[in-house]
């Protein structure tokens, strides 16, 4: 990393800092080690807490398109497939549970994407934390669950394409 680089990283955190004590927001090192918001150094912006919301929000609705084709997989990759099949009733219904939350979560997003609010985004910056901090350990232990049974099962790989 350069300098420069450095220097952006750390007028970043000086400037989240002030955003953290005038909303009560986690440690910038908490949000950074799960949601990557050191990103923000790169677009220039007057709205910091808007871009922090963002890379929160991406990150959970990257994870919510992931379960969404383990709960519905159609047309879904053979890896995903592969889960599918590895997955019980109990893990599917915390899936789907989980699932459900997160939308709520993406109306919550659009809704601050088409109003600007402050103290909204910073109450959606708080929540997103809890909501990972919980779904985070559910998400770990069903993988962990599936990555056991993948000695158990027998996967099979269709490589006869469309007219096998």
């Amino acid at each position: 990393m350069t300098e420069k680089e450095e220097s952006k990283l750390e007028i970043l955190k000086e400037k989240y800092k002030a955003v953290r004590e005038k909303h009560g927001l986690p440690s910038f090192e908490e949000l950074n080690e799960d949601f990557n918001i050191e990103k923000a150094t790169e677009p220039e912006t007057d709205i910091l807490i808007r871009e922090i919301r963002k890379y929160v929000g991406d990150k959970i609705f990257s994870y919510m398109r992931f379960i969404e084709s383990l709960l519905n997989p159609v047309n879904a990759p053979m890896f995903t497939l592969s889960i599918v099949k590895l997955l019980n009733t109990e893990e599917r219904k915390k899936l789907e549970d989980i699932y459900k939350e997160m939308m709520k979560s993406e109306v919550a997003f659009i809704k601050l994407d088409l109003e600007f609010s402050e103290e909204k985004e910073a109450q959606f910056i708080k929540d997103s934390c809890e909501f990972w901090k919980r779904i985070k350990i559910d998400l770990l232990e069903i993988l962990g669950k599936v990555d056991s049974r993948w000695d158990d099962e027998k996967i099979e790989i269709n490589n006869k394409g469309y007219f096998g």
